[in-house]
């Protein structure tokens, strides 16, 4: 069955909010949008579409509105890669930004506002942890809470390792046992929290 004028409208609309990544629009939102003066009239016109196949509705849920047999285009986050982090002893590494990685943020699964950077990794003391030579590690500037995966300034060099603390003082430990704990003599900065992994070149040490 062809779809109405208004039916098309609505079509539009709803697919616009989708690209625009802000979810399916809800009922009184469309209500508003084309002057309808009752949900009741909304609903009719989805009743109908549902059953022309052009949408769906999932029952029991909010903004439910689906659009079946089309390749929803996704807006992606664009995370500059900020070179390089060692995962092995700290490095004096200076970071640049090189490029920009186009992530699906569905796959990685990062609140909407979340401040990201990513790093490719060298070495292989985070194996342990699943994190190997040349994997691309995402990071988000975040607070940072016990055991968590971290960006480190340790003492004036960058690593990759995970952060403990033990009777009120911060240290870094590899996920691998032939590297010692870090402990800061002078300061230790968290420069990012780890937050997914990407494996585009992997090649285990």
């Amino acid at each position: 069955m062809e779809l109405t004028k208004r039916q098309k409208q609505i079509l539009d609309f709803i697919r616009k909010s989708l690209d625009q990544n802000e979810g399916a629009p809800s009922l009184r939102e469309i209500m508003a949008r084309f002057g309808f003066t009752s949900p009741a009239t909304v609903s009719s016109h989805l009743d109908l579409m549902e059953k022309k196949g052009v949408i769906q509705r999932e029952p029991g849920r909010s903004r439910n509105i689906t659009l079946p047999d089309r390749e929803r285009r996704t807006v992606h986050l664009q995370i500059p890669l900020l070179g390089m982090i060692p995962a092995g002893f700290a490095e004096d590494q200076e970071q640049r930004s090189e490029r920009c990685l186009s992530i699906d943020p569905e796959t990685i699964q990062l609140p909407k506002n979340a401040r990201t950077f990513a790093l490719e990794v060298r070495g292989d003391s985070m194996i342990d942890a699943g994190i190997f030579h040349r994997d691309v590690v995402i990071m988000e500037l975040t607070e940072v809470r016990h055991r968590d995966i971290v960006a480190a300034l340790i003492d004036g060099e960058t690593t990759l390792k995970r952060y403990l603390v033990q009777k009120g003082k911060p240290f870094l430990r590899a996920e691998n046992a032939k590297y010692p704990d870090l402990i800061p003599a002078r300061e230790l900065v968290i420069q990012g929290v780890f937050r997914a992994l990407i494996r585009i070149n992997h090649s285990r040490p």
